[in-house]
């Protein structure tokens, strides 16, 4: 608790591998870019466990709606990697590419629906223990549904995840987000990965978040969260994004 309570203070004054992520959580949502808009973030994100830490500094992550209903993704990151006993490496991590399609707008009476497969290429090294030196598939499907100040999204999927002494597994989560004020939501997920390693265990964490707005362009995500089960540890994420796209 500690560790999670220093976590969380740096995270909200200013402030891995990649958790391949919805900015600022780990469950995404099915709604894209909207037509040739852009979002931009210079990010960095960490997860902390008791005998290592790893994550990025910084990341760049682009989105962009290159069609109605379809949005192009791309992360590419500089990553960092230290264990016990054993210096930190530092170098490129591995790139993250994918396409979010909707195919069911949300009505009043039904959620909108998406999927978002993501290719995770083996562009960092494992020797530094910068990358899985494999590539890795994402298949989710992802559901959304907006209740007046209320948005709540989730989903899950799959990973193809090859290697020696690994396995393919599963990740499900839920958030649940309100819009405080014009300018800032807060919201929390829960979310969950079977074990990734043949003799691993499964994981659940919590993450609390917030999105604020500093006008229509710019904005500042940030979240934070304990394991609650499975390695003991917590994780970090803090944004800055950058939103644009033609002239009205």
């Amino acid at each position: 608790m500690k560790r999670f309570s220093v976590g969380l203070l740096v995270v909200l004054l200013g402030s891995v591998a990649l958790l391949r992520a919805g900015p600022p959580y780990v469950t995404d949502d099915p709604e894209p870019v909207e037509y040739k808009h852009w979002e931009v973030y210079l990010a960095t994100q960490t997860t902390h466990e008791p005998d290592s830490t790893a994550g990025t500094l910084p990341h760049v992550e682009v989105n962009y709606g290159a069609l109605p209903d379809v949005q192009l993704h791309v992360i590419a990151p500089l990553a960092f990697s230290s264990s016990s006993g054993s210096s930190r490496n530092f170098g490129y991590g591995d790139t993250e590419l994918g396409i979010k399609y909707r195919f069911q707008e949300e009505t009043a009476s039904s959620p909108q629906l998406g999927i978002f497969p993501i290719v995770e290429l083996p562009t960092g090294s494992t020797k530094k223990d910068l990358g899985s030196g494999h590539t890795q598939v994402f298949l989710p499907l992802w559901i959304q549904k907006k209740i007046g100040e209320w948005t709540t999204y989730g989903g899950g999927g799959y990973w193809l995840n090859p290697g020696t002494g690994n396995k393919n597994y599963w990740l499900m989560g839920w958030m649940v987000q309100n819009q405080i004020t014009k300018t800032l939501a807060l919201g929390t997920e829960l979310y969950h990965t079977t074990p990734q390693e043949i003799h691993g265990k499964s994981k659940t964490a919590l993450n609390v978040g917030l999105v604020w707005d500093l006008n229509e362009e710019q904005h500042i995500l940030a979240s934070a969260g304990p394991t609650l089960s499975g390695p003991k540890g917590y994780q970090t994420y803090l944004a800055y994004q950058l939103t644009f796209g033609p002239a009205k």
